[in-house]
């Protein structure tokens, strides 16, 4: 039997132990741009995360606060809105009567066949549709077979937390205009793209928990380098569609949340990529001569 005073040294030390093995909050990729009379905050999001990534960072929940509302990508309804899968899900249809195993390699064919058996996917329905939507499944299955969730994406945690505070909420871009950007893409672009993802599958794991640690931590340079340098060498096209020229169009209608008579406090939520690298947002604001900081 345990003396008194050494069981409770015990207690202590476990508690101790437990409270150390506790993960931090994630270090935000905030940023909070400036002019005379109000502040936007850019924060940088995962769109899939764990449920143990939150509560997230004080600095985070500061800028939720003194924000009197809120812009996403797309807006917080038509992020909830069953409609949206729905849309995607039509634009990818194929109506010319083109098959996708046509497109592709007999070697991607295969592996896409070994990712399908794996992940309990069906394939026949795939046969229908874009590469660009089959691509994203492929991703996103693998993301959520590693424990990250869109449910615990940083964009629908704050849109319900807008609900809940009474915050008005809006989007930078409709769903029309996301779906045109993956569906408007060339075929052999597409395709390209797919056999990237599928070819990468083995290293697909190690590569989102990287990110994901990357995310983590708040690594800026980190993060750019191991998504967006890398998509802007291997697959310059998408890099610029998908992120440059996206960045381009959302650049003044931020900058009117800014400009006179706009007087609020903004936060605004968006995939970090866009906000990274020189083609980023918060590179994009600086050359502007806004006042920048990193929180």
């Amino acid at each position: 039997m345990f003396a008194k005073g050494v069981r409770l040294s015990l207690v202590l030390l476990l508690a101790a132990s437990v409270a150390a093995c506790a993960q931090e909050p994630p270090r935000p990729l905030l940023w909070k741009v400036s002019d005379a009379d109000n502040s936007i905050y850019l924060l940088g999001s995962f769109h899939l995360l764990k449920e143990d990534d939150y509560p997230l960072a004080p600095a985070v929940e500061a800028a939720f606060e003194d924000a009197e509302r809120l812009v996403f990508e797309l807006p917080p309804d038509a992020m909830a809105d069953p409609a949206t899968g729905r849309m995607m899900l039509q634009a990818a249809q194929r109506t010319d009567g083109s098959r996708l195993r046509e497109e592709l390699s007999k070697e991607t064919w295969e592996r896409l066949e070994a990712h399908a058996r794996r992940r309990n996917l069906p394939l026949g329905p795939m046969q229908n549709m874009d590469a660009w939507y089959v691509g994203l499944v492929v991703s996103l299955t693998e993301m959520q077979a590693q424990g990250l969730m869109p449910e615990h994406g940083l964009d629908k945690h704050f849109a319900q937390r807008a609900v809940q505070a009474g915050k008005p909420a809006g989007g930078l871009e409709s769903v029309a205009e996301q779906i045109a950007l993956f569906d408007g893409l060339d075929r052999e672009l597409q395709v390209a793209s797919l056999e990237q993802t599928l070819a990468e599958l083995e290293d697909l794991q190690a590569r989102v928990e990287r990110m994901h640690t990357l995310w983590r931590a708040g690594d800026a340079e980190g993060l750019y380098a191991m998504t967006g340098a890398e998509m802007k060498a291997r697959q310059p096209e998408l890099y610029a569609r998908v992120n440059t020229a996206r960045n381009q169009a959302w650049l003044p209608r931020l900058k009117t949340l800014l400009d006179p008579p706009g007087d609020e406090d903004v936060l605004v939520v968006v995939g970090a990529l866009h906000l990274l690298g020189e083609d980023g947002l918060v590179a994009l604001f600086e050359a502007e001569g806004y006042t920048v900081e990193r929180l």
